[in-house]
C-alpha cells in the first residue's frame, strides 16, 4: 500500500487544494488566454445576473464561461507537457496540440452559442 492510501481523506484535502491553487496561479501567471478568461468571467458575471431570468438560465451563462476556462486549463497542462518531453517537431505532439486546442475552440462555440442565443432572444 502506498503512502499516499494511508492517509485519510481529509488529510489529503489540504494538499490537494494548496495543488489546485498553485495550478491556478500558474496558468494566470504563464497564460494569457487563461487571464483574458478570468477578465470575461468578472465582466460577464454582473451581466448573467441582469440579464437571466432563472436560476438555470444564469447556470448556463456562467457555465460556458467556466467551461471556456477549464478546457484552457487543460490546454495549458497538455502544451506544457509536451513541451516538457521535447520542443523537437513530431507529429503526435502536435496532435496533441492541435486536439487540445481544439477543445477550447469548441468551449467557445458553445459560449457563443449560449451567449448568442440570450442576447438575440431578448431583442
Amino acid at each position: 500500500m502506498s503512502e499516499n492510501n494511508k492517509v485519510g481523506h481529509f488529510a489529503r484535502l489540504a494538499p490537494a487544494i494548496k495543488n489546485s491553487l498553485a495550478g491556478l496561479a500558474a496558468a494566470y501567471k504563464h497564460e494569457i488566454a487563461f487571464r483574458q478568461e478570468v477578465f470575461l468571467f468578472i465582466v460577464l458575471t454582473p451581466v448573467a445576473i441582469m440579464i437571466s431570468t432563472s436560476f438555470i438560465e444564469f447556470v448556463l451563462l456562467i457555465f460556458s464561461i467556466i467551461f471556456i476556462m477549464v478546457t484552457e486549463l487543460l490546454n495549458s497542462a497538455v502544451e506544457a507537457v509536451v513541451d516538457r518531453v521535447g520542443l523537437e517537431r513530431h507529429e503526435l505532439s502536435g496532435r496533441a496540440k492541435d486536439i487540445a486546442s481544439a477543445a477550447v475552440f469548441v468551449a467557445i462555440l458553445f459560449f457563443i452559442m449560449v451567449w448568442g442565443y440570450k442576447v438575440f432572444s431578448m431583442i
